[in-house]
Protein backbone atom coordinates (compact mmCIF):
# COMPACT_ATOMS: atom_id res chain seq x y z
CA UNK A 1 0.00 0.00 0.00
CA UNK A 2 1.01 3.64 -0.24
CA UNK A 3 2.98 5.48 2.43
CA UNK A 4 0.79 6.63 5.31
CA UNK A 5 1.67 10.24 4.54
CA UNK A 6 0.18 9.84 1.06
CA UNK A 7 -3.33 8.99 2.24
CA UNK A 8 -5.93 11.63 1.41
CA UNK A 9 -9.29 12.96 2.61
CA UNK A 10 -11.28 9.75 2.11
CA UNK A 11 -8.78 6.98 2.84
CA UNK A 12 -9.38 4.07 5.21
CA UNK A 13 -6.55 1.74 6.16
CA UNK A 14 -6.02 -1.06 8.66
CA UNK A 15 -2.63 -1.37 10.32
CA UNK A 16 -1.40 -4.33 12.37
CA UNK A 17 1.26 -3.31 14.88
CA UNK A 18 3.51 -5.10 17.35
CA UNK A 19 3.91 -2.63 20.21
CA UNK A 20 2.87 0.80 21.46
CA UNK A 21 5.92 2.54 20.01
CA UNK A 22 5.09 1.28 16.54
CA UNK A 23 1.48 2.43 16.85
CA UNK A 24 2.57 5.92 17.93
CA UNK A 25 5.02 6.20 15.05
CA UNK A 26 2.53 5.02 12.41
CA UNK A 27 -0.32 7.10 13.83
CA UNK A 28 1.72 10.27 13.99
CA UNK A 29 2.90 9.83 10.41
CA UNK A 30 -0.70 9.41 9.28
CA UNK A 31 -1.95 12.35 11.36
CA UNK A 32 0.84 14.69 10.25
CA UNK A 33 -0.51 14.40 6.70
CA UNK A 34 -3.88 15.53 8.03
CA UNK A 35 -2.37 18.71 9.41
CA UNK A 36 -0.82 19.35 5.99
CA UNK A 37 -4.28 19.00 4.43
CA UNK A 38 -5.93 21.34 6.92
CA UNK A 39 -7.86 18.59 8.67
CA UNK A 40 -8.62 18.26 12.34
CA UNK A 41 -6.83 15.18 13.67
CA UNK A 42 -7.71 12.79 16.50
CA UNK A 43 -5.33 10.43 18.25
CA UNK A 44 -7.33 7.67 19.95
CA UNK A 45 -5.79 5.15 22.31
CA UNK A 46 -6.15 3.44 25.65
CA UNK A 47 -5.53 5.47 28.78
CA UNK A 48 -6.06 8.98 30.06
CA UNK A 49 -6.36 11.91 27.66
CA UNK A 50 -3.53 13.82 29.36
CA UNK A 51 -1.15 10.90 28.84
CA UNK A 52 -2.19 10.58 25.19
CA UNK A 53 -1.59 14.30 24.67
CA UNK A 54 1.89 13.91 26.14
CA UNK A 55 2.58 11.15 23.63
CA UNK A 56 1.51 13.45 20.79
CA UNK A 57 3.78 16.27 21.97
CA UNK A 58 6.81 14.04 21.40
CA UNK A 59 6.38 14.61 17.66
CA UNK A 60 7.13 17.83 15.74
CA UNK A 61 4.28 20.29 15.34
CA UNK A 62 1.81 18.41 17.53
CA UNK A 63 2.08 20.67 20.58
CA UNK A 64 1.05 23.72 18.54
CA UNK A 65 -1.72 21.72 16.86
CA UNK A 66 -3.08 20.70 20.26
CA UNK A 67 -3.04 24.30 21.51
CA UNK A 68 -5.00 25.65 18.53
CA UNK A 69 -7.54 22.81 18.46
CA UNK A 70 -6.32 21.23 15.24
CA UNK A 71 -5.31 18.10 17.16
CA UNK A 72 -7.15 16.23 19.87
CA UNK A 73 -6.47 13.15 21.96
CA UNK A 74 -9.28 10.85 23.05
CA UNK A 75 -9.45 7.71 25.13
CA UNK A 76 -10.72 4.72 23.19
CA UNK A 77 -13.51 4.38 25.73
CA UNK A 78 -14.76 7.91 24.97
CA UNK A 79 -14.46 7.70 21.18
CA UNK A 80 -16.27 4.35 21.04
CA UNK A 81 -18.99 4.49 23.72
CA UNK A 82 -19.92 1.22 25.39
CA UNK A 83 -17.62 -1.18 27.18
CA UNK A 84 -18.89 -4.33 25.51
CA UNK A 85 -20.18 -4.41 21.92
CA UNK A 86 -20.43 -1.22 19.86
CA UNK A 87 -23.51 -0.24 17.88
CA UNK A 88 -22.09 -0.02 14.31
CA UNK A 89 -24.69 2.41 13.00
CA UNK A 90 -24.49 4.68 16.05
CA UNK A 91 -20.70 4.79 15.80
CA UNK A 92 -20.87 5.92 12.17
CA UNK A 93 -23.33 8.65 13.19
CA UNK A 94 -20.95 9.79 15.92
CA UNK A 95 -18.06 10.20 13.48
CA UNK A 96 -20.34 11.87 10.95
CA UNK A 97 -21.31 14.43 13.59
CA UNK A 98 -17.67 14.97 14.54
CA UNK A 99 -16.75 15.43 10.87
CA UNK A 100 -19.50 18.00 10.39
CA UNK A 101 -18.30 19.86 13.48
CA UNK A 102 -14.71 19.87 12.22
CA UNK A 103 -15.77 21.30 8.86
CA UNK A 104 -17.96 23.90 10.58
CA UNK A 105 -14.92 24.94 12.62
CA UNK A 106 -12.98 25.68 9.42
CA UNK A 107 -11.08 22.42 8.92
CA UNK A 108 -11.14 20.52 5.64
CA UNK A 109 -12.26 17.33 7.34
CA UNK A 110 -11.52 14.90 10.16
CA UNK A 111 -8.72 12.35 10.37
CA UNK A 112 -8.59 9.69 13.11
CA UNK A 113 -5.86 7.26 14.12
CA UNK A 114 -7.25 4.76 16.61
CA UNK A 115 -5.90 1.75 18.46
CA UNK A 116 -9.11 -0.27 18.66
CA UNK A 117 -7.54 -3.48 19.95
CA UNK A 118 -9.53 -3.41 23.20
CA UNK A 119 -12.82 -3.35 21.32
CA UNK A 120 -12.50 -6.64 19.41
CA UNK A 121 -11.50 -9.14 22.07
CA UNK A 122 -14.64 -11.32 21.94
CA UNK A 123 -16.46 -12.89 18.96
CA UNK A 124 -19.43 -10.59 19.54
CA UNK A 125 -17.20 -7.51 19.62
CA UNK A 126 -15.40 -8.62 16.47
CA UNK A 127 -18.66 -9.20 14.62
CA UNK A 128 -19.99 -5.73 15.48
CA UNK A 129 -16.74 -3.89 14.84
CA UNK A 130 -16.14 -5.57 11.48
CA UNK A 131 -19.66 -4.53 10.51
CA UNK A 132 -18.86 -0.97 11.63
CA UNK A 133 -15.65 -0.97 9.56
CA UNK A 134 -17.69 -1.62 6.42
CA UNK A 135 -20.32 0.98 7.26
CA UNK A 136 -17.75 3.68 8.00
CA UNK A 137 -16.01 2.78 4.75
CA UNK A 138 -19.26 3.57 2.90
CA UNK A 139 -19.50 6.89 4.73
CA UNK A 140 -15.93 7.81 3.73
CA UNK A 141 -16.72 7.54 0.03
CA UNK A 142 -18.26 11.01 0.07
CA UNK A 143 -17.41 12.54 3.45
CA UNK A 144 -14.09 14.28 4.28
CA UNK A 145 -13.21 11.64 6.87
CA UNK A 146 -10.19 9.34 6.88
CA UNK A 147 -9.04 6.76 9.39
CA UNK A 148 -6.13 4.56 10.40
CA UNK A 149 -7.58 1.60 12.31
CA UNK A 150 -4.82 -0.08 14.30
CA UNK A 151 -4.83 -3.51 15.94
CA UNK A 152 -2.13 -5.15 18.06
CA UNK A 153 -0.97 -8.59 16.92
CA UNK A 154 0.11 -9.89 20.32
CA UNK A 155 -3.32 -9.16 21.81
CA UNK A 156 -5.53 -10.33 18.95
CA UNK A 157 -3.72 -12.82 16.76
CA UNK A 158 -3.46 -12.98 12.99
CA UNK A 159 -6.94 -14.44 12.37
CA UNK A 160 -8.74 -11.60 14.14
CA UNK A 161 -6.60 -8.99 12.43
CA UNK A 162 -7.29 -10.56 9.03
CA UNK A 163 -11.04 -10.50 9.72
CA UNK A 164 -10.82 -6.75 10.35
CA UNK A 165 -8.23 -5.89 7.71
CA UNK A 166 -10.28 -7.46 4.92
CA UNK A 167 -13.04 -4.89 5.55
CA UNK A 168 -10.68 -2.07 4.47
CA UNK A 169 -9.56 -0.93 1.01
CA UNK A 170 -5.96 -0.84 2.27
CA UNK A 171 -3.95 -2.63 4.95
CA UNK A 172 -0.45 -3.12 6.28
CA UNK A 173 1.66 -5.80 4.56
CA UNK A 174 0.45 -9.39 5.03
CA UNK A 175 -2.53 -8.37 7.19
CA UNK A 176 -5.09 -9.87 4.79
CA UNK A 177 -5.07 -11.75 1.47
CA UNK A 178 -8.16 -9.96 0.15
CA UNK A 179 -10.30 -6.83 0.61
CA UNK A 180 -14.06 -6.35 0.66
CA UNK A 181 -14.84 -2.66 0.82
CA UNK A 182 -17.20 0.10 -0.25
CA UNK A 183 -17.09 1.49 -3.76
CA UNK A 184 -18.53 4.44 -5.65
CA UNK A 185 -18.86 2.35 -8.81
CA UNK A 186 -22.50 2.71 -9.82
CA UNK A 187 -24.71 -0.28 -9.02
CA UNK A 188 -22.00 -2.19 -7.18
CA UNK A 189 -22.71 -3.44 -3.67
CA UNK A 190 -18.98 -3.49 -2.84
CA UNK A 191 -15.52 -3.96 -4.29
CA UNK A 192 -13.50 -7.11 -3.79
CA UNK A 193 -9.78 -7.43 -4.44
CA UNK A 194 -6.65 -9.42 -3.69
CA UNK A 195 -6.56 -13.21 -3.85
CA UNK A 196 -9.35 -15.65 -3.00
CA UNK A 197 -8.32 -19.27 -2.57
CA UNK A 198 -8.39 -22.13 -0.08
CA UNK A 199 -6.65 -19.99 2.55
CA UNK A 200 -9.51 -17.45 2.54
CA UNK A 201 -12.37 -19.96 2.76
CA UNK A 202 -13.09 -19.31 6.45
CA UNK A 203 -12.58 -15.55 6.12
CA UNK A 204 -14.76 -14.77 3.10
CA UNK A 205 -18.20 -15.84 4.31
CA UNK A 206 -18.10 -13.87 7.60
CA UNK A 207 -16.89 -10.81 5.68
CA UNK A 208 -19.82 -11.08 3.26
CA UNK A 209 -22.29 -11.52 6.11
CA UNK A 210 -20.91 -8.59 8.11
CA UNK A 211 -20.98 -6.29 5.09
CA UNK A 212 -24.67 -7.10 4.50
CA UNK A 213 -24.35 -6.27 0.81
CA UNK A 214 -27.41 -4.94 -0.99
CA UNK A 215 -28.49 -6.07 -4.48
CA UNK A 216 -29.06 -3.91 -7.53
CA UNK A 217 -31.99 -4.92 -9.75
CA UNK A 218 -32.02 -8.36 -8.14
CA UNK A 219 -28.30 -8.99 -8.58
CA UNK A 220 -25.38 -8.81 -6.19
CA UNK A 221 -22.85 -6.79 -8.19
CA UNK A 222 -19.20 -6.71 -7.11
CA UNK A 223 -16.48 -4.49 -8.51
CA UNK A 224 -13.75 -7.12 -8.95
CA UNK A 225 -11.26 -5.02 -10.89
CA UNK A 226 -8.68 -5.41 -8.08
CA UNK A 227 -9.22 -9.17 -7.85
CA UNK A 228 -5.92 -10.77 -8.84
CA UNK A 229 -6.95 -14.41 -8.42
CA UNK A 230 -10.02 -16.49 -7.55
CA UNK A 231 -10.22 -20.29 -7.34
CA UNK A 232 -13.31 -22.36 -8.03
CA UNK A 233 -14.13 -22.82 -4.32
CA UNK A 234 -14.20 -19.08 -3.74
CA UNK A 235 -16.35 -18.46 -6.80
CA UNK A 236 -18.77 -21.11 -5.53
CA UNK A 237 -18.79 -19.35 -2.14
CA UNK A 238 -19.68 -16.02 -3.72
CA UNK A 239 -22.33 -17.62 -5.90
CA UNK A 240 -23.86 -19.48 -2.94
CA UNK A 241 -23.93 -16.33 -0.83
CA UNK A 242 -25.80 -14.46 -3.57
CA UNK A 243 -28.15 -17.37 -4.26
CA UNK A 244 -28.97 -17.91 -0.56
CA UNK A 245 -30.09 -14.29 -0.40
CA UNK A 246 -32.22 -14.64 -3.53
CA UNK A 247 -29.84 -12.88 -5.94
CA UNK A 248 -27.69 -13.59 -8.93
CA UNK A 249 -23.98 -12.72 -8.77
CA UNK A 250 -22.27 -10.26 -11.12
CA UNK A 251 -18.50 -9.78 -11.12
CA UNK A 252 -17.17 -6.74 -12.94
CA UNK A 253 -13.64 -7.57 -14.04
CA UNK A 254 -11.49 -7.74 -17.15
CA UNK A 255 -9.58 -10.70 -15.66
CA UNK A 256 -10.40 -13.84 -17.71
CA UNK A 257 -10.27 -16.24 -14.75
CA UNK A 258 -13.79 -15.70 -13.34
CA UNK A 259 -15.36 -16.01 -16.78
CA UNK A 260 -13.56 -19.27 -17.51
CA UNK A 261 -14.50 -20.71 -14.10
CA UNK A 262 -18.13 -19.68 -14.47
CA UNK A 263 -18.41 -21.54 -17.75
CA UNK A 264 -16.47 -24.58 -16.50
CA UNK A 265 -18.64 -24.90 -13.39
CA UNK A 266 -21.90 -24.26 -15.24
CA UNK A 267 -22.94 -21.51 -12.83
CA UNK A 268 -26.22 -20.17 -14.13
CA UNK A 269 -26.59 -17.49 -11.43
CA UNK A 270 -23.17 -15.93 -12.11
CA UNK A 271 -22.43 -13.33 -14.76
CA UNK A 272 -19.09 -11.68 -15.54
CA UNK A 273 -19.09 -8.16 -16.96
CA UNK A 274 -16.14 -6.37 -18.49
CA UNK A 275 -15.97 -2.88 -16.91
CA UNK A 276 -16.29 0.03 -19.31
Amino acid sequence: MRDLRDLGLHDHVCWAFDDADEFRARATRFLAKGLDLGEQIWYVGAGEVAALEDEMREFPGMDRALRRGAAKAASVEAAYPGKTVIDPTAQVRAYATATDQAVAAGFTGLRVAADASALVRTPEQLDAFARYEHLIDRYMLTAPFSALCAYQRSLLGEETIAALACMHPGASPNATPFWLHATADGGCAAAIGGELDLATRDLLEPALRRADLQPHNGELVLDATRLAFIDHRSLLQLAAHARNNGHGLVLRTAHPGPSHLTKALGLTNVRVETPT
